[in-house]
Protein backbone atom coordinates (compact mmCIF):
# COMPACT_ATOMS: atom_id res chain seq x y z
CA UNK A 1 0.00 0.00 0.00
CA UNK A 2 2.74 2.39 0.97
CA UNK A 3 4.57 1.96 -2.36
CA UNK A 4 1.50 2.08 -4.64
CA UNK A 5 1.04 5.23 -6.73
CA UNK A 6 -2.60 6.17 -7.21
CA UNK A 7 -4.42 9.24 -8.51
CA UNK A 8 -4.95 11.98 -5.93
CA UNK A 9 -8.74 11.67 -6.22
CA UNK A 10 -8.68 8.02 -5.09
CA UNK A 11 -9.28 7.58 -1.39
CA UNK A 12 -6.39 5.79 0.27
CA UNK A 13 -6.15 3.37 3.15
CA UNK A 14 -3.73 3.64 6.06
CA UNK A 15 -0.22 2.64 4.94
CA UNK A 16 -0.02 0.48 8.06
CA UNK A 17 -3.25 -1.39 7.24
CA UNK A 18 -3.45 -4.62 9.20
CA UNK A 19 -1.83 -3.17 12.32
CA UNK A 20 -3.92 -2.23 15.34
CA UNK A 21 -2.66 1.37 15.12
CA UNK A 22 -4.28 1.71 11.67
CA UNK A 23 -7.73 1.76 13.28
CA UNK A 24 -10.99 0.72 11.66
CA UNK A 25 -11.49 1.25 7.94
CA UNK A 26 -14.38 3.36 6.71
CA UNK A 27 -16.59 2.12 3.86
CA UNK A 28 -14.78 4.23 1.24
CA UNK A 29 -11.41 2.91 2.45
CA UNK A 30 -12.71 -0.66 2.13
CA UNK A 31 -13.84 0.14 -1.41
CA UNK A 32 -10.38 1.48 -2.32
CA UNK A 33 -8.69 -1.47 -0.68
CA UNK A 34 -10.80 -4.06 -2.49
CA UNK A 35 -10.97 -2.36 -5.89
CA UNK A 36 -7.36 -1.12 -6.17
CA UNK A 37 -4.84 -2.26 -3.58
CA UNK A 38 -5.96 -5.87 -3.09
CA UNK A 39 -6.04 -6.78 -6.81
CA UNK A 40 -2.60 -5.22 -7.37
CA UNK A 41 -1.17 -7.09 -4.39
CA UNK A 42 -2.77 -10.46 -5.08
CA UNK A 43 -2.01 -10.47 -8.80
CA UNK A 44 1.64 -9.63 -8.09
CA UNK A 45 1.81 -12.40 -5.46
CA UNK A 46 -0.36 -15.12 -7.02
CA UNK A 47 -0.93 -14.23 -10.68
CA UNK A 48 0.66 -15.53 -13.87
CA UNK A 49 4.44 -15.62 -13.78
CA UNK A 50 4.73 -16.00 -10.00
CA UNK A 51 6.48 -19.00 -8.49
CA UNK A 52 5.34 -21.11 -5.56
CA UNK A 53 6.70 -23.99 -3.52
CA UNK A 54 4.46 -26.50 -5.32
CA UNK A 55 2.16 -26.78 -8.30
CA UNK A 56 -0.69 -27.66 -5.92
CA UNK A 57 -0.17 -24.41 -3.98
CA UNK A 58 0.00 -22.42 -7.23
CA UNK A 59 -3.34 -23.88 -8.34
CA UNK A 60 -4.93 -23.18 -4.93
CA UNK A 61 -3.72 -19.55 -4.91
CA UNK A 62 -4.97 -19.04 -8.48
CA UNK A 63 -8.41 -20.31 -7.44
CA UNK A 64 -8.47 -17.87 -4.50
CA UNK A 65 -7.26 -15.05 -6.76
CA UNK A 66 -9.97 -15.73 -9.36
CA UNK A 67 -12.58 -15.92 -6.61
CA UNK A 68 -11.45 -12.61 -5.14
CA UNK A 69 -11.55 -11.00 -8.57
CA UNK A 70 -15.23 -11.99 -8.86
CA UNK A 71 -15.88 -9.83 -5.80
CA UNK A 72 -13.73 -7.04 -7.25
CA UNK A 73 -15.71 -7.21 -10.50
CA UNK A 74 -19.03 -7.06 -8.65
CA UNK A 75 -17.89 -4.05 -6.64
CA UNK A 76 -16.50 -2.30 -9.70
CA UNK A 77 -19.88 -2.56 -11.41
CA UNK A 78 -21.88 -1.68 -8.28
CA UNK A 79 -19.73 1.43 -7.72
CA UNK A 80 -19.83 2.62 -11.35
CA UNK A 81 -21.18 6.11 -12.02
CA UNK A 82 -23.67 4.81 -14.60
CA UNK A 83 -25.89 1.75 -14.63
CA UNK A 84 -27.68 -0.27 -17.29
CA UNK A 85 -29.74 -3.44 -17.11
CA UNK A 86 -26.83 -5.30 -18.73
CA UNK A 87 -24.37 -4.05 -16.10
CA UNK A 88 -26.77 -5.02 -13.32
CA UNK A 89 -26.95 -8.55 -14.79
CA UNK A 90 -23.15 -8.75 -14.89
CA UNK A 91 -23.08 -7.60 -11.26
CA UNK A 92 -25.47 -10.44 -10.39
CA UNK A 93 -23.29 -12.91 -12.30
CA UNK A 94 -20.14 -11.83 -10.42
CA UNK A 95 -21.75 -11.73 -6.98
CA UNK A 96 -23.46 -15.10 -7.44
CA UNK A 97 -20.14 -16.60 -8.52
CA UNK A 98 -18.39 -15.10 -5.52
CA UNK A 99 -20.98 -16.07 -2.91
CA UNK A 100 -21.66 -19.44 -4.55
CA UNK A 101 -18.02 -20.52 -4.27
CA UNK A 102 -17.34 -19.25 -0.74
CA UNK A 103 -18.07 -22.55 1.01
CA UNK A 104 -16.21 -24.53 -1.63
CA UNK A 105 -13.05 -22.41 -1.40
CA UNK A 106 -13.27 -21.68 2.34
CA UNK A 107 -15.05 -24.74 3.82
CA UNK A 108 -15.10 -23.47 7.42
CA UNK A 109 -16.59 -20.10 6.46
CA UNK A 110 -20.20 -19.33 7.39
CA UNK A 111 -22.32 -17.18 5.13
CA UNK A 112 -23.57 -13.92 6.66
CA UNK A 113 -26.72 -11.86 6.10
CA UNK A 114 -24.61 -9.44 4.03
CA UNK A 115 -24.07 -12.17 1.46
CA UNK A 116 -27.83 -12.55 1.09
CA UNK A 117 -28.28 -8.77 0.95
CA UNK A 118 -25.70 -8.51 -1.83
CA UNK A 119 -28.14 -10.30 -4.15
CA UNK A 120 -30.78 -7.62 -3.52
CA UNK A 121 -28.35 -4.98 -4.75
CA UNK A 122 -29.14 -6.18 -8.27
CA UNK A 123 -32.76 -5.07 -7.81
CA UNK A 124 -31.68 -1.73 -6.35
CA UNK A 125 -29.34 -1.09 -9.27
CA UNK A 126 -32.27 -1.64 -11.64
CA UNK A 127 -34.73 0.39 -9.57
CA UNK A 128 -32.57 3.30 -8.42
CA UNK A 129 -29.65 3.42 -10.85
CA UNK A 130 -25.99 3.71 -9.90
CA UNK A 131 -25.29 3.00 -6.26
CA UNK A 132 -23.22 6.18 -6.16
CA UNK A 133 -26.45 8.20 -6.33
CA UNK A 134 -27.97 6.56 -3.24
CA UNK A 135 -25.17 5.13 -1.09
CA UNK A 136 -24.65 6.34 2.44
CA UNK A 137 -21.02 7.49 2.64
CA UNK A 138 -22.05 11.06 3.64
CA UNK A 139 -24.15 9.64 6.47
CA UNK A 140 -21.31 7.39 7.57
CA UNK A 141 -19.07 10.45 7.77
CA UNK A 142 -21.63 12.28 9.91
CA UNK A 143 -21.94 9.28 12.22
CA UNK A 144 -18.14 9.23 12.55
CA UNK A 145 -18.15 12.91 13.53
CA UNK A 146 -20.91 12.33 16.07
CA UNK A 147 -19.07 9.33 17.53
CA UNK A 148 -16.00 11.49 18.20
CA UNK A 149 -17.97 14.08 20.18
CA UNK A 150 -17.22 13.92 23.90
CA UNK A 151 -20.09 12.52 25.94
CA UNK A 152 -20.55 11.69 29.60
CA UNK A 153 -22.94 8.75 28.97
CA UNK A 154 -25.40 10.27 31.47
CA UNK A 155 -28.56 11.12 29.58
CA UNK A 156 -30.32 14.26 30.71
CA UNK A 157 -27.26 15.72 32.45
CA UNK A 158 -25.34 18.59 30.88
CA UNK A 159 -21.88 18.07 29.41
CA UNK A 160 -19.06 20.10 30.88
CA UNK A 161 -16.38 21.48 28.56
CA UNK A 162 -13.75 23.09 30.75
CA UNK A 163 -15.67 25.38 33.08
CA UNK A 164 -18.62 26.21 30.82
CA UNK A 165 -21.88 24.36 31.23
CA UNK A 166 -23.45 23.16 27.96
CA UNK A 167 -27.17 22.36 27.95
Amino acid sequence: IRDTSVPTWLGSVPSNFGEASAGTLKADEWRSLIMVYLPISLVSLWGAGTSHSSDELAVRLKVVLDHTMELVGALYIACARTMTARRAKVYRLYISGYVGKLKEIHPTFSLRPNHHASFHLYDYLLLFGPAHSWWSFPFERLIGILQRLPVNHKFGEPLLYGTKKVD
